[in-house]
């Protein structure tokens, strides 16, 4: 299927590794141009080597991270020089939070700028050309929404499953959408580092319907079509990759 991507440009967050990495290389294959934005420079120049043998297109690393202050300006800044417009943005970079009842307010804080705040900033600096050209596209990675335990990453996460929403609102009659994916047990480098191999087939067999732990790849596929043109109908929506493990409906 073609996608209509080729005369497009994204920014992707958290761009190194992951979902983040999977997303960034699947525009580019499209042939979108893609700023992919992390803190691991080494990282960034393999994806970039990767996406030039495969002849996708053109990605340019930056290495910056979202926390910084003044970050959401200087990505945009950044990315509006290098590319002249921003049609996507991927709001990716963010991390697991658990915490203790009794956890200080800085700790939430951090999660809290990390998980939602980075999200908001970014694309609300990147929405006014955007609405200009009356198109655009907003894809949040974001997380589950059935947390086992206290973590301030879930509670962001859901603040930015209400702010997409709302914003969907506010922002459809300009051609822009905005939609969520909240992954569910996506292969990474903490997920290899936390849980080991006998866990995770016991876990796929016992929790997940498909039997499996999905890859980044099985994540990246949906973002890239919400990414097109083509989902132009689609907006204000969450959309779980987690192959069954939700037992709940809505």
């Amino acid at each position: 299927m073609d996608l209509n991507l080729t005369s497009k440009t994204a920014v992707v967050t958290g761009a190194s590794i992951g979902i983040g990495r999977a997303i960034a290389k699947g525009l580019a294959l499209e042939g979108v141009r893609v700023v992919a934005v992390a803190r691991r420079k080494d990282l960034l120049d393999q994806l970039v080597q990767e996406v030039e043998a495969a002849r996708g297109g053109r990605i340019t690393p930056l290495v910056q991270d979202v926390m910084e202050d003044g970050a959401a300006n200087k990505l945009a800044d950044f990315a509006i020089r290098e590319l002249g417009q921003v049609d996507i943005l991927v709001n990716n970079a963010g991390g697991s939070r658990p915490l203790p009842i009794d956890a200080p307010d800085f700790q939430w804080d951090e999660a809290i700028a990390l998980n939602f705040t980075s999200y908001r900033k970014v694309a609300h600096a990147l929405l006014p050309q955007m609405i200009e050209r009356r198109w655009g596209r907003i894809i949040n990675i974001t997380g589950k929404s059935e947390p086992e335990g206290l973590n301030a990453a879930f509670a962001a996460k859901a603040a930015v499953h209400a702010w997409a929403k709302g914003l969907s609102r506010e922002i459809g009659k300009y051609g822009i959408t905005i939609n969520c994916i909240p992954p569910g047990r996506i292969m990474s480098e903490q997920i290899r580092r936390n849980y080991p191999p006998d866990y995770r087939e016991r876990f796929a067999e016992e929790e997940i319907p498909v039997a499996f732990w999905g890859e980044p790849e099985d994540l990246a596929v949906l973002a890239v079509f919400l990414a097109s043109p083509l989902a132009r109908y689609i907006t204000g929506t969450v959309i779980p990759v987690d192959g069954g493990l939700r037992r709940y409906q809505f």
